[in-house]
Formats: C-alpha cells, structure tokens, sequence
C-alpha cells in the first residue's frame, strides 16, 4: 500500500495521492491524465488534480490498481473494486490492456488479444485475481508472447493457471525462463497462427521481437514507442541493452509491414493508418 508519510509534497490536497516509490512507469499519467502529471524532482508522478467526476475517479481508480509499486493511495477508503474487474481495458475491437502492471517488469503494458483461434497475452502483467477471473472468463489464454527478456513478469503464475504456450527467442531465454514451450531460433519471421506473425527486433536485446496481429496491431515491446511529447514514435538508445545499430536495422524492417497501432511495453501507444505509419518508421530509422 501507499505511504501517507512518504507523499510527494507536489500532490495537490485530497483524497489521492503518490508517495515516494513512484518509479516514473508512466501508465498512470496515460489512464488518468487530467488527474496524474509528472514531477521533475526525480522523474515521478504526482497527482496534479485531484478527481472532480465520477468518470475522473474511475480513471484514477484504474491507475490505483495498475501501479506496479502500489505507489498511488487514498487518504479515505474508496471502492476500487468497479475499476479493478474494468481489465482488459478496450484498446480498439478485441485488443486490450491489461493494467495490474508489474514491477518485475518496471512497470511494463501487456496486451490481451481475444480470438477464436485462441486468445493471446502479450508480455505479462501481475497474476492479480481480478485479472486473473476476467482472462478466464473470456477464454483464458491460449499463446503468452514474450517480447524480450525484460517484462516476462509473473509468466509461471500464467501458465500455471491457463497452460498457455509460452514463446521467446532463444537468446533472451535466461535461468527464470528456461521451461518456456516455444522457444524461436534465428531471424524468423514465425507465425503463431494465420493473423499472428512474429518480427525478429533485434537491439534493445539481442532476442527482442515483435508481434503483428491481423496486420493492424503491432506489440513492439522495448523496441518502438510513441513519445511523451506527442511527437511521434522514438526509441531510446539510453535504454538500449544490446546494440543500438541493430536496432536502427530492425526499425527499417518493419516498414515492410502494414499496421495501424504500435502498442509498447515502455512508452506510449500510437495510432495512424498504415501508409502514415509507414513512413514514421520511416522516420525515425532515419532518425536513429
């Protein structure tokens, strides 16, 4: 739980509020934005408004449960439980976040993709019962597509409860990811199924990989993200743990590919149709 004692002193006045272990995730300030902004004394969240709305207090509701750190808290208690069974959150048809963010994965999105061929969890969120009842009531999950070495999380928890498949690259498997299903060799690509094909991403780790799903969602894990700022996709070489000119390379890669949505683990998603997606990849390998 969040510690009153150790609140920011840039939280406005009220009943929500985030203390000290805040480590800058950024998914509060995308589920809630007229509630949470960032502090620059260190990186963190704070609460700038507080709520004024029901719909505002369900946004920041949201945000209280995803916090991998449990840095967001209440100085009165509030039922969260409405805004804690609200994931999957709806991203566009059946494409959803997850929330319950984990801080094994430093606060990272995963992604849920309800199909007939079998539903799909893309990196992995906390094993919270909440979370654990929704997947379960729609299908449980059928594939859990790790993206990288990074953000698998609570991957045992998963599998344990819904015997998915598991699938990472062969040079990301490391000692906690060994018993992984399927592990991928080489430079792919590999399709899961017909509307699911996996992208060899190489640079931000040496096994990253990406997922496009029905040629409209790409899951780019810590390779592509949108930023901040509102200006554009980015990818960060301060965060680049293999090689940054692979992953300039793979960037080029994916301009071969048609989608619509980047949904990251790290940083924000981003929407364009696929010819002004294109050439914003475009962009930034360019860029990079």
């Amino acid at each position: 739980m969040a510690r009153l004692a150790h609140r920011l002193p840039e939280n406005a006045p009220g009943d929500f509020f985030v203390d000290d272990r805040c480590i800058d995730c950024d998914l509060c300030r995308q589920l809630a934005p007229d509630t949470f902004s960032r502090a620059d004394r260190p990186a963190q969240s704070y609460v700038a408004h507080q709520p004024d709305s029901d719909g505002d207090r369900d946004r920041a509701l949201r945000a209280l449960v995803t916090c991998p750190t449990a840095s967001i808290g209440l100085t009165r208690r509030i039922d969260a439980g409405a805004a804690a069974r609200s994931f999957p959150e709806v991203v566009e048809g059946e494409v959803g976040f997850c929330g319950f963010a984990s801080a094994e994965s430093y606060g990272a999105a995963s992604w849920f993709v309800e199909r007939p061929g079998g539903n799909v969890l893309v990196d992995s969120p906390r094993a919270a019962p909440p979370l654990l009842t929704a997947l379960a009531a729609r299908g449980g999950v059928r594939w859990m597509f790790l993206t990288h070495r990074d953000d698998v999380g609570d991957h045992r928890a998963f599998r344990e409860r819904f015997g998915c498949e598991r699938v990472l690259h062969r040079a990301d498997v490391g000692s906690d990811t060994r018993e992984v299903e399927r592990i991928l060799d080489g430079s792919g690509p590999w399709r899961l199924d017909d509307d699911l094909l996996v992208i060899a991403v190489p640079g931000h780790t040496r096994g990253s990989c990406a997922l496009l799903y029905r040629e409209r969602f790409l899951f780019s894990g810590d390779h592509l993200w949108a930023s901040d700022e509102g200006a554009g996709l980015a990818a960060g070489r301060e965060v680049c743990w293999w090689s940054w000119d692979a992953q300039r390379r793979s960037m080029a890669t994916l301009a071969e590919h048609r989608f619509a949505w980047v949904l990251p683990g790290h940083g924000r998603r981003f929407h364009a149709e696929p010819d002004a997606m294109r050439a914003e990849v475009l962009r930034l390998a360019t860029a990079m």
